[in-house]
């Protein structure tokens, strides 16, 4: 095995050092100790603006989501009642982290209308109403020196746009009357670009705004170069090639082509920036296509890397690959922490790094040192054609894993599962691959724990900064892997495509009808009359084999039903086939209330013109051949595929707890406390008598203060108060229906608020039915509490 020294300030295996690159890290690490590291403890304590305002997602800069408002307490937190709750009016399920300026609270509402409201009150200020395609877990504020200019900017339908905050009113001074299309600057067509925008809002520092991207799991996906624009002009200030270019550092880790076609490598989770010292860090994705990488031969800098960079020039200054040429969609996605722990005798200002592995690395946040030795260990080889897996992976050597990283037939779950389902899993899984990093394969399927969902994801991380505590939100989640297999370009003729469409009518007709209506307008389910434009084929698998909101989940169906179903979908949408819109084409109803506008910038949900190539590679997804190769480029002639849906089908396979809080103390090394988070209703009605935990709980928050409570959602309508030093239980705030997203905390004339997005139905178990109450859900919206 081999083991990082210390003094290392990257990490890439067998790359030659670049002495210019260490003697800048020195200096940046010099200047950097003269001004921080020699104030004293107390000043680290000592509370900021960000740490007493949530006027960013995730509460502020640093994504701690930490709060030094002293209010609710331990001793008076039992006492928090319902202040006043703003309901959505309607059954979407939101993700959207409030934010609050002043007295001023912004939530996402009301079919996708971006809504201002009083924070004490909840009464309507304004409404820009009909943001279809938004952004799904937040916005940005900025505001100029003076105060003057207050802007609330925000992705939509692969643009970024930009609203007065005071009015809500479009700012088409920014960018090209209002918009700044982010399909441009990617070094690839913006035609062939279908999908480039992430779900998370990214993070405003100074004047600028930095960005990541979701770019889609297939072959040929957009490349995720992260990129700065300005906040008041929206013009790109600088771009950080992830999938570096020709003379670029990192380059001789990829095929000489590949820059030319490999996507992925891309920040779509969470941004966290030491504003003092203008580093940004990002946590980077994998490279694409996630689970087979033989046109990607090599270690793949900066996939899967924690990337520091400079806010102001988007330099880079250091960074560490957590995993190499990653095959498992380990993406990392999940804030980094920005903590000051007591190492070695020295306080040391660190950053800790949560993965989808389980894993967490802890670094000098200046100069990417690891804080222990973290050891470079073989792992299996792969016996896909074509493939070459690194034959080693990074595991830390101090810090424990804070999830399960292997199963066997002991783990199989004792609740929920019949005697026969349990003989037949513990069958299928002596004969399967696990482990953390073994391959997937050609001749048997592969288990892989905690799997693409599991681990730590985002809105998974908070800290207690100063005190060097740090906790994370991990669910397990098993993904099970059929057989990896080669694939030809599939192709079909008119008449093949009117077969299809009609198998897949009569699918609707058995399946979908009851909730989605006849007509596909909606009923219990929301219409589907858009589906092309909302969502490729890619993302309709996941979501129906994984289930969301009220829609259960159909993890029986396989990928040729799939596409029947897709294909009766699709054609029945009347677009202009070689145009893309993601906001969706429905009838939008008009709204009561305050609206000062609707619809976003001119032009922002206008149909846009992508190449046929791609447009097909969306649409035939997740499992399509995908786009051809650029010409000329030197790639393989071949590409191999897994099985529809992430292998996300069976996540109750696997014994409880399925979700958990783990709190780390990284002074020590060591994990302080461990507990399982929620109750399930169902399992607990099979003689289950304490915690277990939660399956598919995912898209969860936490808060951490000053006062030492930790506050966490949790998929069973609850929101708990925990002691944030034991994990104990020390309240529990019923919500009218289930959350996702992450919560936030604020103060108006020193009265203490926690807002909560709760708007998801709640399900239980298995999670194959309907969902409780399901013609007549509770309302849902955002519940705030205080100190009566």
């Amino acid at each position: 095995m081999k083991t990082f020294s210390s003094k290392l300030r990257v990490s890439e295996p067998y790359q030659p050092v670049i002495w210019c690159g260490l003697l800048l890290i020195a200096w940046v690490a010099c200047s950097a100790l003269l001004t921080r590291q020699d104030l004293p403890f107390a000043a680290a304590d000592e509370p900021d603006d960000q740490h007493t305002t949530w006027k960013d997602y995730g509460g502020g800069p640093d994504q701690s989501k930490f709060v030094a408002l002293t209010g609710i307490t331990k001793a008076n937190v039992s006492q928090l009642k319902v202040a006043w709750f703003y309901p959505t009016n309607d059954k979407n399920v939101y993700q959207f982290n409030p934010l609050i300026v002043g007295n001023t609270m912004y939530v996402l509402a009301k079919d996708n209308s971006l809504v201002a409201l009083d924070a004490t009150t909840g009464k309507e200020i304004w409404i820009h109403a009909h943001l279809q395609g938004m952004a799904i877990r937040g916005i940005n504020y900025w505001q100029s020196k003076d105060g003057k200019d207050r802007r609330l900017l925000f992705q939509m339908n692969n643009y970024l746009q930009a609203i007065d905050a005071s009015t809500g009113q479009s700012i088409l001074s920014f960018g090209q009357n209002g918009l700044v299309d982010l399909r441009e600057g990617l070094g690839r067509d913006p035609k062939t670009i279908v999908r480039v925008q992430s779900g998370t809002p990214g993070k405003i520092v100074d004047d600028l705004i930095l960005l990541g991207s979701a770019t889609g799991e297939n072959y040929i996906s957009s490349p995720g170069h992260l990129r700065a624009f300005n906040v008041v002009t929206g013009k790109r200030a600088w771009t950080f090639h992830t999938i570096p270019h020709p003379g670029e550092y990192g380059y001789d880790t990829w095929p000489k082509d590949a820059y030319t076609y490999i996507g992925g490598v891309n920040t779509w989770g969470e941004i966290s920036v030491d504003t003092k010292r203008h580093i940004a860090y990002f946590p980077l994705g994998s490279p694409t296509y996630d689970y087979y990488g033989g046109d990607r031969i090599g270690s793949n800098l900066y996939g899967n890397c924690i990337l520091a960079l400079d806010t102001r020039t988007g330099k880079r200054l250091w960074h560490f690959q957590l995993v190499h040429h990653d095959l498992w969609d380990y993406d990392l996605s999940a804030a980094p922490q920005l903590i000051t722990v007591t190492h070695k005798g020295k306080r040391i200002d660190a950053v800790a790094v949560a993965g989808k592995n389980g894993f967490l690395f802890a670094f000098n946040r200046v100069t990417g040192e690891p804080l222990w030795p973290i050891e470079e260990r073989p792992v299996p080889a792969s016996t896909i054609p074509g493939e070459q897996s690194w034959p080693t992976q990074p595991y830390p050597t101090v810090l424990p894993p804070f999830g399960r990283q292997n199963m066997t037939s002991k783990d199989i779950n004792p609740y929920l599962l019949t005697d026969k389902e349990r003989a037949d899993w513990k069958q299928r899984i002596d004969s399967m691959g696990t482990g953390l990093y073994t391959p997937l394969s050609m001749t048997r399927e592969t288990l892989s724990i905690p799997g693409a969902v599991g681990g730590a994801s985002w809105g998974s991380t908070a800290a207690n900064p100063a005190r060097g505590l740090v906790y994370v939100r991990s669910i397990d989640w098993p993904s099970v892997y059929g057989k990896i297999e080669k694939r030809d370009i599939p192709g079909q003729d008119e008449s093949a495509s009117v077969a299809l469409t009609e198998m897949g009518q009569e699918l609707y007709t058995k399946n979908c009808q009851v909730c989605h209506g006849a007509d596909r307008k909606g009923l219990v389910g929301p219409q589907l009359l858009d589906v092309a434009t909302r969502l490729n084929f890619e993302k309709f698998q996941q979501v129906v084999v994984a289930g969301k909101g009220e829609m259960p989940a159909f993890p029986h169906l396989d990928e040729s039903t799939l596409r029947k179903l897709y294909t009766f979908l699709t054609s029945q949408t009347g677009s202009d086939p070689r145009m893309a819109r993601p906001g969706g084409n429905r009838k939008l109803e008009p709204l009561s209330g305050p609206v000062v506008a609707s619809g976003g910038a001119p032009g922002g949900q206008q149909l846009r013109e992508i190449a046929e190539s791609a447009r097909a590679a969306s649409r035939m997804g997740f499992n399509s051949y995908g786009a051809p190769y650029p010409a000329g480029a030197s790639a393989p002639k071949t590409r191999y595929f897994v099985p529809p849906g992430w292998g996300l089908g069976s996540p109750y396979i696997i014994s409880p707890p399925w979700s958990s809080i783990i709190a780390y103390d990284l002074n020590e090394g060591v994990i302080k406390w461990r507990i399982p988070i929620g109750r399930d209703k169902e399992v607990a009605e099979q003689g289950a008598t304490e915690n277990t935990g939660l399956l598919r709980s995912q898209r969860h928050g936490m808060i951490v203060t000053s006062t030492g409570l930790l506050f966490c959602t949790a998929r069973d309508g609850k929101i708990y108060a925990l002691d944030a030093d034991t994990g104990k239980e020390l309240w529990a705030g019923q919500l009218p229906t289930g959350t996702e997203g992450l919560p936030s905390m604020y103060a108006v004339n020193g009265r203490q608020y926690l807002v909560v997005p709760a708007t998801t139905p709640l399900r239980w178990g298995r999670a194959e039915g309907r969902p409780d109450n399901a013609t007549s859900a509770p309302q849902g919206g955002y519940v705030v509490f205080s100190l009566p």
